[in-house]
C-alpha cells in the first residue's frame, strides 16, 4: 500500500532509509488492523459469550444436584467432564467456530440469514417443496429462540443469586425477590438503550472469565487427576454404565454450550475473526478449566453439589463473586434481549410477523433498537417464569430443548448452503453435517426426555410463535393475491387518461401499494370517488431482499410509465427498516424530484373480511385479521410525514 504525500509533505529519506519508510505505512496498517481486531475480541466476550459464559453456574450443578442427578461417583465425574470437554469441542469449537461461521450472509449469520443465503442461489436448484420445508424448519428454529430468549435472563440471574444460599441460609427467602427486582431493572432500562453500557461489557466479562479461569485452575492443582477426563474413552464409559439415565444426564450437559447459535447470530456485529479470537484465546480456556475445576472439587468432597461453582471460591471472596457473577449474567440476559430484538426486526423484515414500533436508540451505533412491545412481553414472560420456577434447577429441563432444536435446524440448512450455494460434492457435505446432527439428534432427544418437567414451556412457545410467522406469513401472501385479482393493468389507466382528458390536480401522490405490478387499489378508490389524479403520480412499493443490507446505489429502481406516471421499487434487506425520508433523497438524485412538503401519500387501510372461501382456515383468517388490526402504523413504521398522509379504507375479503 502506497500513501500519497503533497509536495510540501513528502518526508525527507536517506538512501539507507528508503526501505524502511517504505514499510513504515504497512506496518502502521497491520497494527491499526490488529488494534482493531483487538478491541473487537474484547467487545465479542460481552455480547457473543456472555451466554455460554454463565453455563458453569449451573450447568454442573444440573448434572449431580438437579432433578435428574447422578451418582456422585469418580466414574461418574470424569464421564461428564469428558462429556462437558467434547461437547465445547464439538459443537463449538468445531461445529461453529470453524464451519458454521463461514456460512455468513454478506457478513451477517443466524437462522434467518442462514435460511436467506441458501434462498438467494440453492433455492433456485431445489424443488419448491424443499423451499417450503425448509423456511418451516427456519421458522420454528426462530421461535425456539424466542423461548431461549426468555429463559436466558431467569435461569442465569437465579443460578447468580442463589449464591448467596452458599454463604448463609438467611438469604433465602430473598433469593427470588431479589432475581425478579434485577429482572425488571434490566427491561426497565431497555429504552435509554445499551450503546454505553456495552463499552464495559468486554471488560466486565474479561475479569469474570480470568476469575472462572483462577478457580479452576486452583482446585485442578490439588486434584490433577481430573485431567485424564480428557480421554473420550471416560464419556462412552459413562454411557456404558448409566445408560438411558446417562441419556438424561446428557440433557443436563447441553447447558454448557447454550450460547453456541447466539455466537452465529452476533457474527454480523463482530466479525468472524475477533469471534474466533476470543473463543480460542480466552473462553474456551477458561471454561474448560472452571470445568475441570469443579469437577476436581467434587472428587475431593462429593458433598458439594448444591453449588459446585461456589464452593471454588473463597469464603472472603465469595460475596464479591456473587456480585460478579451478577453482573455477568445481566451481561448475559442484555445480550439475548437484544438478538431478540434484532430477530424480531429481522423477522418483519422479511414478512414473518406484523409491524411492531421500533425506536431507533443511538445514532451512531447501527443496529441498537428497543421495541416497547417485545420488552414489555419478554418483561411479563420472564417474572412469570421465575415466579413459577422458582429455582433454576427447574428451569434448566426447558432450557435444553430450545437451543437443540435450534442447533439441528441450522445444521439441516447449512447442509444445503455447501450443497448448493456452495457446490460442494455431496462426501464432502455429509462427512461433517453427518457429525454435526448426530450430536444434534442426541442432545435434543436427551431433552425430551425431561419433556414433562419443563421442556413443554419451550416447545409451547415456539409451536405458538410458529403459527403466529406462519399464519402472518400466508394471510400476506393470501392478501396480495386478493390485490392480484383486482389489479388494473397500468396501460389501461394511462389510455382512459389520455382517452377522458381526465382532470389532474396540481403536486405529487405517492400510492403505496403491496404489489410492484399493475394500478394500486387506493389510486383506483380515489380516482372512483373524485374523478381526478394529482399531476404526477408515483406508484411505490417496499420488498424485501435475501441479503441483509441492500448499497445505496441498488437501493431504489425507477421506471417512467409515461404520462407522468413513475414506479418506484425501493429494495431492503432484513436487517434494515424502510424509511421514505430516504427514499425520496435517492429519487431526487436519480432525476425523480420528491418533495415531502409537496407529496401526498395515500395509503390504504385494509379491513378484513374473514369469510371468504379458501387460502385458509377460518381461525388463521381471523388470527391474521387480529395482527393486521394491531400492527404498528405504516406512516409511523416507514417514516412518513403524518400531515402528508392520506389514507383511504379498503374492504378486502379474504
Amino acid at each position: 500500500m502506497s500513501i500519497a504525500f503533497r509536495d510540501d509533505e513528502k518526508p525527507s529519506q536517506s538512501p539507507h532509509s528508503a526501505t524502511s519508510a517504505g514499510r513504515l505505512p504497512d506496518i502502521q496498517l497491520e497494527k491499526r488492523d490488529r488494534r482493531k481486531t483487538l478491541v473487537m475480541a474484547l467487545g465479542a466476550l460481552g455480547v457473543v459469550y456472555g451466554d455460554i459464559g454463565t453455563s458453569p453456574l449451573y450447568a454442573i450443578k444440573e448434572c449431580f444436584h438437579g432433578f435428574h442427578a447422578i451418582e456422585v461417583t469418580r466414574a461418574n465425574i470424569l464421564g461428564v467432564m469428558s462429556l462437558i470437554f467434547w461437547s465445547l469441542t464439538i459443537v463449538v469449537t468445531i461445529k461453529y467456530v470453524t464451519f458454521i461461521l463461514k456460512a455468513d450472509n454478506e457478513g451477517e449469520g443466524g437462522i434467518y440469514a442462514l435460511t436467506a443465503l441458501f434462498l438467494r442461489k440453492g433455492g433456485k436448484l431445489v424443488s419448491l417443496k424443499t423451499v417450503k420445508y425448509l423456511s418451516l424448519l427456519a421458522i420454528f428454529g426462530a421461535a425456539l429462540l424466542y423461548g431461549d430468549g426468555l429463559i436466558t435472563p431467569v435461569i442465569s440471574v437465579l443460578s447468580a443469586v442463589e449464591g448467596l444460599n452458599v454463604a448463609t441460609t438467611a438469604f433465602e427467602a430473598y433469593v427470588l425477590p431479589i432475581t425478579c427486582a434485577i429482572l425488571i431493572g434490566l427491561f426497565m432500562i431497555q429504552r435509554q438503550g445499551t450503546a454505553r453500557l456495552g463499552k464495559v461489557f468486554g471488560l466486565t466479562m474479561l475479569l469474570w472469565f480470568f476469575s472462572l479461569a483462577s478457580l479452576g485452575l486452583m482446585q485442578i492443582l490439588r486434584r490433577p487427576e481430573v485431567l485424564v477426563a480428557l480421554n473420550p474413552g471416560h464419556a462412552v464409559a459413562f454411557f456404558a454404565a448409566n445408560q438411558l439415565h446417562g441419556m438424561v444426564v446428557l440433557g443436563a450437559v447441553v447447558l454448557v454450550i447454550t450460547g453456541g447459535e447466539a455466537l452465529y447470530a452476533d457474527l454480523g456485529h463482530f466479525g468472524r475473526g475477533p469471534i474466533q479470537l476470543s473463543w480460542l484465546t480466552i473462553v474456551f480456556p477458561a471454561l474448560v478449566l472452571n470445568y475441570l475445576g469443579q469437577c476436581a472439587l467434587l472428587l475431593e468432597n462429593p458433598q458439594a453439589t448444591y453449588h459446585p461453582f461456589y464452593e471454588l471460591v473463597p469464603r472472603f471472596l465469595l460475596y464479591p463473586m456473587v456480585v460478579l457473577a451478577t453482573a455477568s449474567t445481566v451481561i448475559a440476559s442484555q445480550a439475548m434481549i437484544s438478538g431478540v430484538y434484532s430477530l424480531t426486526q429481522q423477522a418483519i423484515q422479511i414478512g414473518y410477523l406484523p409491524r411492531l414500533h421500533i425506536v431507533h436508540t443511538s445514532g451512531e451505533t447501527k443496529g441498537q433498537i428497543y421495541m416497547p412491545w417485545v420488552n414489555t412481553g419478554m418483561l411479563i414472560g420472564c417474572l412469570g417464569l421465575a415466579i413459577a420456577f422458582q429455582e433454576s434447577s427447574r428451569l434448566a429441563a426447558a432450557y435444553g430443548i430450545a437451543v437443540t432444536g435450534t442447533m439441528g435446524i441450522t445444521t439441516v440448512i447449512y447442509y444445503y448452503v455447501a450443497r448448493y450455494n456452495w457446490n460442494w460434492p455431496r462426501w464432502k457435505v455429509l462427512l461433517p453435517v453427518g457429525v454435526f446432527i448426530f450430536f444434534d439428534l442426541a442432545y435434543f432427544g436427551a431433552n425430551m426426555l425431561k419433556f414433562v418437567d419443563g421442556g413443554w414451556f419451550t416447545v409451547s412457545v415456539a409451536v405458538l410463535l410458529a403459527i403466529v410467522m406462519i399464519t402472518w406469513r400466508d394471510g400476506r401472501s393470501l392478501l396480495a393475491k386478493r390485490y392480484e385479482d383486482a389489479r388494473v393493468p397500468v396501460e389501461v389507466i394511462l389510455r382512459d387518461i389520455k382517452t377522458y382528458k381526465l382532470v389532474r390536480t396540481p403536486r405529487t401522490g405517492a400510492f403505496l401499494s403491496i404489489s410492484p405490478v399493475g394500478v394500486p387499489i387506493t389510486l383506483l378508490h380515489l380516482l372512483k370517488h373524485i374523478e381526478a389524479l394529482p399531476q404526477k403520480v408515483v406508484l411505490m412499493s417496499i420488498v424485501s431482499a435475501n441479503t441483509p443490507f441492500v448499497s445505496r446505489q441498488e437501493r431504489l429502481v425507477i421506471t417512467a410509465l409515461g404520462q407522468d406516471f413513475y414506479r418506484v421499487i425501493a429494495t431492503y434487506g432484513f436487517m434494515e427498516t424502510p424509511n421514505m425520508s430516504k427514499i425520496m433523497e435517492i429519487a431526487t438524485e436519480q432525476g425523480l424530484e420528491l418533495d415531502e412538503f409537496s407529496t401526498t401519500f395515500y395509503v390504504g387501510r385494509e379491513t378484513l373480511i374473514t369469510n371468504g372461501d379458501g387460502g385458509m382456515s377460518s381461525w388463521r383468517k381471523g388470527l391474521f385479521a387480529f395482527l393486521s388490526r394491531n400492527s404498528w402504523n405504516v406512516t409511523i413504521y416507514f417514516g412518513i410525514p403524518s400531515d402528508r398522509v392520506v389514507e383511504l379504507g379498503v374492504q378486502v375479503r379474504l
